[in-house]
């Protein structure tokens, strides 16, 4: 095996590389808050009594965990143009990484949910709270805690497969790797570098949930519980 590593010229595209990190980094956080906020609800209408609400959240849930996220990105972005919903690339991007993350939220803070105690909720009706703050401070807030490893995990393998959206042609960092490389010949090169920058992000990321955490969940830094 005579192949001579050279990262000189992909090192060159330092700054492309930049560009696409930090686009992936948008897309991520974009994707994260709203893609929560969107499985929060959803899990607590799969666990609402009105069965409309609950079989139309699991049916969500069902359909975009039973089905590859390059699927759901192609019907965002080729399906709605078809039928005449002319929609840019990264809005696609978006709309689908939410909708894909947020199915999986829902699972996992459905399950958050239903680790709490019967006798905690009796506890809050005792003391007159109403409907919405026994969710906020007996349910949903408890339920994150228990679940906020997983929640991490999620949000992170997210950031990884935002990769895929560079099938549509957004200029994140896989796609101004797939350029980098057509450029300079020199593809392995390319992807080692892009491997160690998801790395990077990867344990920024964590490290920043780390963070959030230490500062949400006051009571576990309290305690000394780890995250």
């Amino acid at each position: 095996m005579s192949y001579q590593f050279d990262f000189s010229r992909v090192l060159q595209e330092f700054p492309l590389f930049l560009q696409g990190a930090w686009l992936t980094i948008q897309l991520s956080l974009v994707a994260t808050a709203m893609g929560f906020a969107i499985g929060s609800l959803c899990a607590i209408g799969r666990r609402s009594g009105v069965k409309p609400v609950s079989l139309a959240c699991g049916l969500y849930v069902e359909l975009i965990r039973n089905t590859p996220l390059l699927v759901q990105i192609f019907l965002v972005y080729f399906g709605l143009s078809s039928i005449g919903w002319k929609v840019p690339a990264m809005y696609a991007a978006v709309i689908a990484l939410v909708i894909n993350v947020g199915a999986y939220t829902s699972e996992i803070m459905r399950a958050g949910m239903d680790s709490i105690h019967r006798g905690q909720l009796e506890a809050a009706e005792c003391l007159a709270l109403n409907r919405a703050q026994v969710y906020w401070h007996v349910i949903l807030r408890p339920a994150m805690e228990r679940v906020y490893p997983a929640l991490t995990s999620q949000f992170i393998l997210l950031m990884l497969g935002s990769s895929i959206t560079s099938q549509i042609s957004v200029e994140e960092l896989t796609a101004v790797a797939n350029r980098v490389q057509s450029d300079t010949y020199r593809s392995f090169e390319t992807y080692i570098v892009v491997a160690a920058a998801y790395m990077i992000l990867a344990l920024l990321m964590r490290l920043g949930f780390w963070l959030l955490g230490q500062l949400v969940f006051t009571r576990k830094r309290r305690l000394g519980t780890t995250m």
